[in-house]
């Protein structure tokens, strides 16, 4: 499958795990930053999800400027960015707890620019540079770059943080980022040679455009109502599993493993697609089974010794279960979103408006799932919240056909 792909492909992938790194290197550093810093359950759930504030509020400006900064300029410097924002989060572990703070929440939404820079242009390069033979292959494996990238936070993190503090933590990934960088600049073709520098129609009109028709509105809601619940549910599993006292080696494979279910997700909800499955169905079944996964995973009736729970490894398979099939979600709307887009020069557009929703939904989740654990002193009532993203994106399949005829108008 990855023999077709290009090399320069790849690397694009590689960018974009690089920052899904970023994105994922709080979850099993929050044991140490509470431990260090006294930081509340609802501080680390802000912490959490201010990576994606440049992801609400710049995804469409992004989208539409893609072009015109260039593809790979665009991933160039939000490598960079991420890179210098993850240093300088290292070295202001040195200050006052206070500042340290203040200043970490400050970087992570400088991150949260780098990421938004690095994937917004992503499909488009692999895209340009994939034959036709090749797009499916190439896409699906970089629908898997956040779930491979917030795997490999959660499975090395703990080891890493143990070694050298959380402070090393953050060095060693601005490190890979650096990394990614030099490789995407030593194979991925500059964006004169590609012609990706020009806009191919007035930003006005791709955005009047865009926003009018049905098909991104469709795929940004759709995908909003997935992402939330994935990153509230995995992002918080660490916490989950530090409380209920499974050592720290075991609950970093525990998470890590279970958030790997969602690349097996991605590569499987692309082979199902390409064998002919309605993306319509592809999506109830994704949606579906999330729902009933966390229902099993944190659900718990009655109080005390009374409560009525399934057993913890029954728990934890429905966990895994609820990431496995919550990966035909992103593998169906990262096709979707090319094919609902108004037109060829509003894809990046479109895919900007997904990313902004996308990320509007992981701004929320964790606080709120924090807080509802916070109040109810447990996570047995997390499923009520992945529940109603579930229901919401049920309805959203539900009216696929509709916003296909609008987005291919």
């Amino acid at each position: 499958m990855t023999a077709r792909v290009p090399l320069a492909a790849l690397a694009v992938v590689a960018a974009g795990v690089s920052v899904a790194l970023h994105l994922g290197k709080l979850s099993p550093a929050i044991p140490a930053l509470q431990s260090t810093l006294g930081l509340s359950l609802v501080e680390a759930g802000f912490m959490l999800s201010l990576v994606q504030l440049a992801s609400m509020t710049l995804g469409l400006a992004i989208g539409l400027a893609a072009d015109a900064i260039g593809l790979r300029r665009s991933m160039m410097i939000g490598l960079t960015i991420a890179t210098v924002a993850s240093l300088l989060g290292g070295a202001v572990g040195l200050l006052a707890p206070p500042r340290i703070v203040v200043w970490l929440l400050l970087l992570r939404a400088f991150e949260g620019v780098g990421f938004l820079l690095v994937v917004m242009p992503a499909p488009g390069l692999i895209r340009v540079m994939t034959p036709p033979g090749a797009e499916k292959a190439a896409l699906g494996i970089w629908g898997a770059y956040m779930p491979f990238g917030v795997a490999l936070a959660l499975l090395c993190g703990p080891g890493l943080i143990a070694w050298a503090g959380w402070p090393g933590w953050w060095w060693v990934l601005a490190l890979l980022s650096a990394g990614a960088a030099v490789w995407v600049a030593r194979v991925v073709p500059s964006d004169v040679r590609r012609g990706t520098g020009s806009l191919a129609t007035d930003w006005r009109s791709r955005l009047k455009i865009t926003l009018c028709s049905s098909g991104p509105w469709f795929v940004s809601l759709a995908f909003a109502v997935y992402s939330s619940q994935w990153m509230a549910v995995i992002g918080f599993l660490p916490a989950i599993y530090a409380e209920a006292g499974v050592p720290s080696g075991w609950s970093a494979v525990l998470t890590a493993t279970a958030a790997a279910m969602n690349i097996v997700g991605n590569v499987v909800g692309g082979r199902w697609l390409q064998r002919g499955m309605a993306p319509a169905r592809l999506l109830r079944i994704g949606y579906g089974v999330m729902a009933l996964g966390s229902i099993a995973a944190f659900g718990q009736w009655g109080q005390g010794v009374d409560a009525v729970a399934l057993p913890p490894a029954l728990r934890y398979l429905a966990a895994c279960v609820f990431s496995l099939l919550g990966g035909t979600v992103p593998a169906t709307l990262f096709m979707l979103a090319v094919r609902l887009a108004p037109g060829p020069a509003t894809v990046s557009t479109t895919v900007g408006m997904m990313q902004q929703a996308s990320a509007l939904g992981q701004f929320i989740a964790p606080p709120l799932v924090a807080w509802i654990a916070h109040r109810v002193g447990g996570w047995q009532w997390t499923w009520t919240v992945t529940l109603m993203c579930s229901l919401a994106g049920i309805i959203l399949a539900s009216r696929l056909p509709a916003a296909s005829r609008g987005g291919t108008a």
